[in-house]
């Protein structure tokens, strides 16, 4: 690669190419941060939606790579994280030198926060989160990331679930919580549970054929209950739910 192809001048012709229709005032912004932070265009280091800049999480790696970075420590905030609502909260020091005493940054993820393409990765990208806000500290960088924003700015988050024929209030239900399919799923996942059984042991709670076919009231009141006994004894969870494997075993 020639070495003039990663100069600021060179970014910005790479940026006018790939975002047309930008005011002079945006590439101004632009030109400043390359000058200052040497973020890559062409890696995808910084990006711009819906008219403003975002730098995003590999872009701030590099950086705290070049500014020869002391360290970056993560702790999971066990007190304020709730595995079994999927939300999880991270702490996060960064250390410019060995010697600095560090700059701390704070990441949270739920369901209700996150993209719709990431759902499942709330404790990762949690962690995300608190690095990036811990690097943006220590090296002062006013503009937010992508990876800390709770959802993709309207105008593009509509488009492209539209495009992947998800509609966006999917992961939502009309008090903006996580749908009871999403803290069912969550559930499932925290206590290793086996999906198809739990289905079969929620239809037989709620009395009826299929889980689907239970009104909300029925779920809620299941939901509950699951939390309840994979807390209170998971050992008898278990056995309860392999009681409705063997009806299946026995007619094959």
């Amino acid at each position: 690669m020639n070495p003039s192809s990663d100069t600021p001048l060179a970014q910005l012709r790479s940026a006018k190419r790939k975002w047309r229709g930008l005011t002079h005032a945006r590439f101004t912004e632009l030109r400043a941060l390359l000058q200052r932070y040497r973020f890559s265009v062409a890696l995808g280091e910084v990006t711009n939606i819906d008219n403003h800049w975002y730098v995003t999480h590999s872009g701030l790696i590099q950086l705290a790579f070049r500014r020869r970075c002391g360290g970056i420590e993560t702790t999971l905030e066990d007190k304020v994280s709730d595995p079994v609502a999927n939300r999880w909260v991270f702490k996060a020091i960064v250390h410019r030198s060995k010697s600095s005493k560090g700059f701390v940054g704070y990441g949270d993820a739920e369901p209700s926060n996150v993209s719709s393409a990431v759902c499942g990765a709330e404790l990762r990208i949690a962690e995300t989160r608190a690095v990036n806000r811990a690097l943006r500290k220590a090296y002062g960088i006013g503009i937010c990331s992508v990876e800390e924003l709770g959802s993709l700015p309207a105008s593009k988050s509509l488009s492209d679930r539209a495009h992947n024929g998800v509609s966006p209030s999917e992961h939502r239900s009309s008090n903006g919580q996580p749908r009871l399919r999403d803290q069912l799923c969550s559930l499932i996942r925290h206590h290793n549970l086996n999906p198809t059984l739990v289905k079969a042991y929620a239809a037989d709670f709620c009395g009826t054929a299929t889980l689907s076919g239970a009104s909300r009231e029925l779920v809620e009141s299941f939901i509950s209950h699951l939390s309840a006994a994979a807390k209170e004894n998971h050992d008898s969870l278990i056995c309860k739910l392999n009681s409705y494997a063997q009806p299946q075993a026995a007619n094959q």
